[in-house]
Protein backbone atom coordinates (compact mmCIF):
# COMPACT_ATOMS: atom_id res chain seq x y z
CA UNK A 1 0.00 0.00 0.00
CA UNK A 2 1.09 3.57 -0.59
CA UNK A 3 3.22 4.35 2.49
CA UNK A 4 2.58 8.08 2.30
CA UNK A 5 -0.14 9.36 4.63
CA UNK A 6 -3.32 10.68 3.10
CA UNK A 7 -6.77 11.58 4.34
CA UNK A 8 -8.32 8.39 2.97
CA UNK A 9 -5.85 6.21 4.79
CA UNK A 10 -6.36 8.03 8.10
CA UNK A 11 -9.88 6.66 8.24
CA UNK A 12 -8.82 3.07 8.94
CA UNK A 13 -6.18 0.97 10.63
CA UNK A 14 -4.81 -1.93 8.59
CA UNK A 15 -4.21 -5.24 10.31
CA UNK A 16 -0.60 -6.42 10.37
CA UNK A 17 0.29 -8.79 8.97
CA UNK A 18 -2.55 -8.51 6.47
CA UNK A 19 -4.31 -11.79 5.61
CA UNK A 20 -3.67 -13.35 2.20
CA UNK A 21 -6.72 -12.82 0.00
CA UNK A 22 -5.52 -13.90 -3.45
CA UNK A 23 -6.44 -17.38 -4.61
CA UNK A 24 -3.92 -20.06 -5.59
CA UNK A 25 -3.72 -18.62 -9.10
CA UNK A 26 -2.91 -15.15 -7.75
CA UNK A 27 -6.29 -13.70 -8.74
CA UNK A 28 -7.56 -10.92 -6.52
CA UNK A 29 -10.78 -11.27 -4.49
CA UNK A 30 -14.34 -10.09 -4.88
CA UNK A 31 -15.33 -7.26 -2.54
CA UNK A 32 -18.83 -7.44 -1.05
CA UNK A 33 -20.03 -4.32 0.74
CA UNK A 34 -22.93 -4.69 3.14
CA UNK A 35 -23.59 -1.37 4.89
CA UNK A 36 -26.65 -1.37 7.13
CA UNK A 37 -28.71 1.71 7.80
CA UNK A 38 -30.24 3.42 4.76
CA UNK A 39 -31.36 0.46 2.62
CA UNK A 40 -31.62 -2.46 5.02
CA UNK A 41 -35.28 -3.39 5.26
CA UNK A 42 -35.83 -6.44 7.41
CA UNK A 43 -32.20 -6.07 8.51
CA UNK A 44 -31.45 -8.38 5.59
CA UNK A 45 -28.09 -6.79 4.80
CA UNK A 46 -26.90 -6.96 8.39
CA UNK A 47 -28.14 -10.55 8.71
CA UNK A 48 -26.34 -11.61 5.52
CA UNK A 49 -23.07 -10.02 6.66
CA UNK A 50 -23.29 -11.53 10.13
CA UNK A 51 -24.01 -14.95 8.66
CA UNK A 52 -20.85 -14.74 6.51
CA UNK A 53 -18.67 -13.64 9.41
CA UNK A 54 -20.07 -16.24 11.80
CA UNK A 55 -20.33 -19.23 9.44
CA UNK A 56 -16.99 -18.96 7.61
CA UNK A 57 -13.32 -18.49 8.46
CA UNK A 58 -12.93 -14.74 8.91
CA UNK A 59 -10.06 -12.35 9.71
CA UNK A 60 -10.15 -8.60 10.24
CA UNK A 61 -8.28 -6.72 7.51
CA UNK A 62 -9.05 -3.12 8.45
CA UNK A 63 -10.96 -1.29 11.17
CA UNK A 64 -12.43 2.13 10.44
CA UNK A 65 -12.35 5.12 12.77
CA UNK A 66 -15.99 5.68 13.65
CA UNK A 67 -15.30 9.02 15.30
CA UNK A 68 -14.33 10.29 11.85
CA UNK A 69 -17.27 8.75 10.00
CA UNK A 70 -20.28 8.59 12.30
CA UNK A 71 -22.69 11.25 13.57
CA UNK A 72 -23.62 9.84 16.97
CA UNK A 73 -26.42 12.37 17.43
CA UNK A 74 -28.03 11.14 14.22
CA UNK A 75 -27.83 7.46 15.21
CA UNK A 76 -27.26 7.43 18.93
CA UNK A 77 -25.41 4.40 20.33
CA UNK A 78 -27.19 2.25 22.92
CA UNK A 79 -25.84 2.46 26.46
CA UNK A 80 -26.74 0.12 29.32
CA UNK A 81 -27.68 1.44 32.76
CA UNK A 82 -27.68 -1.02 35.65
CA UNK A 83 -29.99 1.05 37.85
CA UNK A 84 -27.04 2.64 39.58
CA UNK A 85 -24.40 3.21 36.94
CA UNK A 86 -23.64 2.87 33.23
CA UNK A 87 -22.05 -0.50 32.51
CA UNK A 88 -21.45 -0.74 28.75
CA UNK A 89 -22.08 0.98 25.45
CA UNK A 90 -22.70 -0.51 22.00
CA UNK A 91 -20.81 1.67 19.54
CA UNK A 92 -21.25 1.32 15.77
CA UNK A 93 -18.54 -0.56 13.90
CA UNK A 94 -17.30 -0.64 10.33
CA UNK A 95 -14.76 -3.30 9.36
CA UNK A 96 -13.23 -5.04 6.38
CA UNK A 97 -12.89 -8.82 6.76
CA UNK A 98 -11.07 -11.41 4.70
CA UNK A 99 -13.30 -14.48 4.50
CA UNK A 100 -12.99 -17.87 2.81
CA UNK A 101 -16.05 -19.53 1.33
CA UNK A 102 -16.98 -23.18 1.79
CA UNK A 103 -14.47 -24.16 -0.90
CA UNK A 104 -11.66 -22.10 0.63
CA UNK A 105 -11.83 -19.27 -1.93
CA UNK A 106 -11.09 -15.86 -0.35
CA UNK A 107 -13.18 -12.72 -0.67
CA UNK A 108 -13.48 -9.41 1.17
CA UNK A 109 -16.50 -8.23 3.17
CA UNK A 110 -16.97 -4.58 4.11
CA UNK A 111 -19.74 -4.50 6.71
CA UNK A 112 -21.16 -2.40 9.50
CA UNK A 113 -22.79 0.98 9.86
CA UNK A 114 -23.07 3.23 6.83
CA UNK A 115 -20.84 6.31 7.34
CA UNK A 116 -22.64 9.58 7.99
CA UNK A 117 -19.65 11.79 7.14
CA UNK A 118 -16.69 12.13 4.74
CA UNK A 119 -18.19 9.93 2.02
CA UNK A 120 -15.67 10.89 -0.66
CA UNK A 121 -12.74 10.22 1.64
CA UNK A 122 -14.35 6.96 2.70
CA UNK A 123 -14.72 5.80 -0.91
CA UNK A 124 -11.13 6.84 -1.61
CA UNK A 125 -9.98 4.74 1.35
CA UNK A 126 -11.87 1.74 -0.02
CA UNK A 127 -10.41 2.35 -3.48
CA UNK A 128 -6.90 2.21 -2.02
CA UNK A 129 -7.68 -0.99 -0.17
CA UNK A 130 -9.17 -2.44 -3.35
CA UNK A 131 -6.00 -1.51 -5.25
CA UNK A 132 -3.81 -3.01 -2.56
CA UNK A 133 -5.66 -6.34 -2.57
CA UNK A 134 -6.21 -6.33 -6.36
CA UNK A 135 -10.00 -6.53 -6.05
CA UNK A 136 -11.65 -7.64 -9.29
CA UNK A 137 -15.40 -7.31 -8.78
CA UNK A 138 -17.44 -5.24 -6.32
CA UNK A 139 -20.96 -6.21 -5.23
CA UNK A 140 -23.22 -4.14 -2.97
CA UNK A 141 -26.09 -5.54 -0.92
CA UNK A 142 -29.33 -3.67 -0.29
CA UNK A 143 -32.80 -4.49 1.01
CA UNK A 144 -35.86 -2.39 0.22
CA UNK A 145 -39.50 -2.59 1.38
CA UNK A 146 -41.86 -3.63 -1.41
CA UNK A 147 -45.48 -4.68 -1.85
CA UNK A 148 -44.66 -8.39 -1.87
CA UNK A 149 -46.08 -11.21 0.29
CA UNK A 150 -44.10 -13.18 2.85
CA UNK A 151 -45.70 -16.36 1.47
CA UNK A 152 -43.72 -16.25 -1.77
CA UNK A 153 -39.96 -16.63 -2.42
CA UNK A 154 -37.99 -13.44 -1.88
CA UNK A 155 -37.37 -11.58 -5.13
CA UNK A 156 -34.71 -9.06 -6.02
CA UNK A 157 -33.52 -6.68 -8.70
CA UNK A 158 -29.96 -6.07 -9.85
CA UNK A 159 -27.95 -3.36 -11.54
CA UNK A 160 -24.35 -2.83 -12.59
CA UNK A 161 -21.93 -1.08 -14.91
CA UNK A 162 -21.68 -4.25 -17.02
CA UNK A 163 -25.32 -5.37 -17.33
CA UNK A 164 -24.41 -8.48 -19.30
CA UNK A 165 -22.60 -9.84 -16.23
CA UNK A 166 -25.89 -9.93 -14.29
CA UNK A 167 -27.14 -12.95 -16.22
CA UNK A 168 -30.88 -13.48 -15.94
CA UNK A 169 -31.36 -11.44 -12.77
CA UNK A 170 -34.22 -8.92 -13.10
CA UNK A 171 -33.14 -5.29 -13.55
CA UNK A 172 -34.95 -1.98 -12.99
CA UNK A 173 -34.81 -0.83 -16.61
CA UNK A 174 -35.96 2.74 -15.94
CA UNK A 175 -34.04 5.94 -15.26
CA UNK A 176 -34.72 7.58 -11.91
CA UNK A 177 -33.29 9.99 -9.35
CA UNK A 178 -33.23 8.90 -5.71
CA UNK A 179 -31.53 9.78 -2.43
CA UNK A 180 -27.96 8.52 -2.43
CA UNK A 181 -26.23 6.31 0.11
CA UNK A 182 -22.58 5.69 0.87
CA UNK A 183 -23.01 2.24 -0.69
CA UNK A 184 -24.26 3.77 -3.95
CA UNK A 185 -21.39 6.25 -4.03
CA UNK A 186 -18.93 3.45 -3.37
CA UNK A 187 -20.33 1.49 -6.32
CA UNK A 188 -20.15 4.56 -8.56
CA UNK A 189 -16.59 5.56 -7.65
CA UNK A 190 -15.12 2.07 -7.85
CA UNK A 191 -16.86 1.60 -11.19
CA UNK A 192 -15.40 4.86 -12.44
CA UNK A 193 -12.02 3.48 -11.41
CA UNK A 194 -12.35 0.64 -13.90
CA UNK A 195 -13.76 -2.16 -11.80
CA UNK A 196 -16.86 -4.19 -12.54
CA UNK A 197 -19.45 -3.13 -9.98
CA UNK A 198 -22.96 -4.34 -9.33
CA UNK A 199 -25.68 -4.09 -6.73
CA UNK A 200 -28.40 -6.42 -5.50
CA UNK A 201 -31.61 -5.13 -3.93
CA UNK A 202 -33.75 -7.78 -2.28
CA UNK A 203 -37.46 -7.06 -1.82
CA UNK A 204 -38.81 -7.30 1.74
CA UNK A 205 -42.57 -7.35 2.51
CA UNK A 206 -43.30 -3.79 3.53
CA UNK A 207 -45.25 -4.94 6.57
CA UNK A 208 -42.16 -6.79 7.86
CA UNK A 209 -39.52 -4.17 7.04
CA UNK A 210 -38.88 -3.26 10.69
CA UNK A 211 -38.24 -6.81 11.91
CA UNK A 212 -35.61 -9.41 11.08
CA UNK A 213 -36.41 -11.09 7.75
CA UNK A 214 -33.78 -13.80 7.16
CA UNK A 215 -35.42 -15.08 3.96
CA UNK A 216 -34.28 -11.88 2.23
CA UNK A 217 -30.74 -12.29 3.58
CA UNK A 218 -30.59 -15.84 2.22
CA UNK A 219 -31.77 -14.64 -1.18
CA UNK A 220 -29.02 -12.00 -1.27
CA UNK A 221 -26.33 -14.59 -0.61
CA UNK A 222 -27.79 -16.97 -3.21
CA UNK A 223 -27.60 -14.17 -5.79
CA UNK A 224 -24.01 -13.33 -4.81
CA UNK A 225 -23.09 -16.99 -5.26
CA UNK A 226 -24.70 -16.98 -8.69
CA UNK A 227 -22.77 -13.90 -9.80
CA UNK A 228 -19.37 -14.79 -8.35
CA UNK A 229 -19.21 -18.57 -8.02
CA UNK A 230 -18.53 -18.21 -4.29
CA UNK A 231 -19.92 -21.07 -2.19
CA UNK A 232 -21.74 -19.19 0.56
CA UNK A 233 -23.68 -20.82 3.41
CA UNK A 234 -27.39 -20.10 3.76
CA UNK A 235 -28.58 -23.01 5.91
CA UNK A 236 -28.81 -21.05 9.16
CA UNK A 237 -30.66 -18.21 7.43
CA UNK A 238 -33.09 -20.62 5.79
CA UNK A 239 -33.85 -22.26 9.15
CA UNK A 240 -34.43 -18.85 10.71
CA UNK A 241 -36.63 -17.89 7.74
CA UNK A 242 -38.81 -20.96 8.29
CA UNK A 243 -39.29 -20.00 11.93
CA UNK A 244 -40.19 -16.43 11.00
CA UNK A 245 -42.63 -17.67 8.35
CA UNK A 246 -44.37 -19.87 10.91
CA UNK A 247 -44.63 -16.98 13.37
CA UNK A 248 -45.98 -14.53 10.79
CA UNK A 249 -48.48 -17.09 9.47
CA UNK A 250 -49.79 -17.57 13.00
CA UNK A 251 -50.24 -13.83 13.48
CA UNK A 252 -51.96 -13.40 10.11
CA UNK A 253 -54.28 -16.37 10.53
CA UNK A 254 -57.70 -15.36 11.76
CA UNK A 255 -57.24 -11.66 11.00
CA UNK A 256 -59.50 -11.15 8.01
CA UNK A 257 -58.18 -7.70 7.14
CA UNK A 258 -54.54 -8.79 7.07
CA UNK A 259 -55.38 -12.04 5.27
CA UNK A 260 -57.08 -10.09 2.49
CA UNK A 261 -54.04 -7.82 2.09
CA UNK A 262 -51.71 -10.82 1.86
CA UNK A 263 -54.03 -12.54 -0.62
CA UNK A 264 -54.03 -9.43 -2.83
CA UNK A 265 -50.25 -9.28 -2.73
CA UNK A 266 -50.07 -12.98 -3.61
CA UNK A 267 -52.32 -12.47 -6.63
CA UNK A 268 -50.22 -9.55 -7.83
CA UNK A 269 -46.97 -11.47 -7.29
CA UNK A 270 -48.27 -14.56 -9.10
CA UNK A 271 -49.61 -12.55 -12.04
CA UNK A 272 -46.32 -10.78 -12.56
CA UNK A 273 -44.33 -14.02 -12.17
CA UNK A 274 -46.54 -15.78 -14.70
CA UNK A 275 -46.14 -12.91 -17.17
CA UNK A 276 -42.35 -13.07 -16.80
CA UNK A 277 -42.40 -16.85 -17.28
CA UNK A 278 -44.45 -16.56 -20.45
CA UNK A 279 -42.06 -13.94 -21.78
CA UNK A 280 -39.09 -16.21 -21.01
CA UNK A 281 -40.78 -19.06 -22.91
CA UNK A 282 -41.24 -16.84 -25.95
CA UNK A 283 -37.62 -15.71 -25.79
CA UNK A 284 -36.49 -19.33 -25.76
CA UNK A 285 -37.74 -19.60 -29.35
CA UNK A 286 -34.80 -17.55 -30.65
CA UNK A 287 -36.72 -14.30 -30.51
CA UNK A 288 -34.75 -11.07 -29.97
CA UNK A 289 -34.10 -10.09 -26.36
CA UNK A 290 -36.07 -7.06 -25.13
CA UNK A 291 -34.17 -3.91 -24.23
CA UNK A 292 -34.15 -2.41 -20.74
CA UNK A 293 -36.64 0.22 -21.91
CA UNK A 294 -38.97 -2.49 -23.22
CA UNK A 295 -38.81 -4.36 -19.92
CA UNK A 296 -39.51 -1.13 -18.03
CA UNK A 297 -42.48 -0.39 -20.30
CA UNK A 298 -43.78 -3.94 -19.73
CA UNK A 299 -43.62 -3.41 -15.96
CA UNK A 300 -45.46 -0.09 -16.30
CA UNK A 301 -48.17 -1.77 -18.39
CA UNK A 302 -48.50 -4.53 -15.80
CA UNK A 303 -48.89 -2.04 -12.95
CA UNK A 304 -51.42 -0.04 -14.98
CA UNK A 305 -53.46 -3.19 -15.58
CA UNK A 306 -53.40 -3.94 -11.85
CA UNK A 307 -54.68 -0.44 -11.14
CA UNK A 308 -57.52 -0.88 -13.65
CA UNK A 309 -58.41 -4.23 -12.09
CA UNK A 310 -58.85 -2.48 -8.73
CA UNK A 311 -61.58 -0.21 -10.18
CA UNK A 312 -65.17 -1.35 -9.63
CA UNK A 313 -66.42 -2.38 -13.11
CA UNK A 314 -69.91 -1.12 -12.26
CA UNK A 315 -68.51 2.34 -11.53
CA UNK A 316 -66.27 2.39 -14.59
CA UNK A 317 -69.13 1.44 -16.92
CA UNK A 318 -71.35 4.33 -15.85
CA UNK A 319 -71.19 7.75 -17.41
CA UNK A 320 -71.62 11.00 -15.58
CA UNK A 321 -75.41 10.77 -16.07
CA UNK A 322 -75.53 7.43 -14.23
CA UNK A 323 -76.59 5.23 -17.17
CA UNK A 324 -74.67 2.27 -18.57
CA UNK A 325 -73.71 3.87 -21.88
CA UNK A 326 -70.32 5.29 -22.73
CA UNK A 327 -69.86 9.01 -22.36
CA UNK A 328 -68.33 11.15 -25.08
CA UNK A 329 -65.66 13.76 -24.44
CA UNK A 330 -66.78 17.35 -24.67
Amino acid sequence: MDPHPDEGRQLFELAFPAPRVSDDAGTGPVLIHALDGFADAGHAVALAAQNLRDSLDSEVVATFDNDELMDYRSRRPTITFSGETFTEVQMPTLTLHAIRDNAGKPFLLLSGSEPDLRWEQFTEAIRRLADHFRVTDVIGLNAIPMAVPHTRPASLTAHGNEPESLGDLPTWGSQMKLPASASMLLELRLGQGGRRTSGLSVHVPHYLSQTDYPAAAARLLEAVSGLTGLELPTGALESAAAAVREQVDAEVSGNGEIESVVAALEAQYDSFTEAQTQRASLLAADEPLPSGDELGAELERFLAEQSRDDVDPDDSSRNENGDGGSSSPN
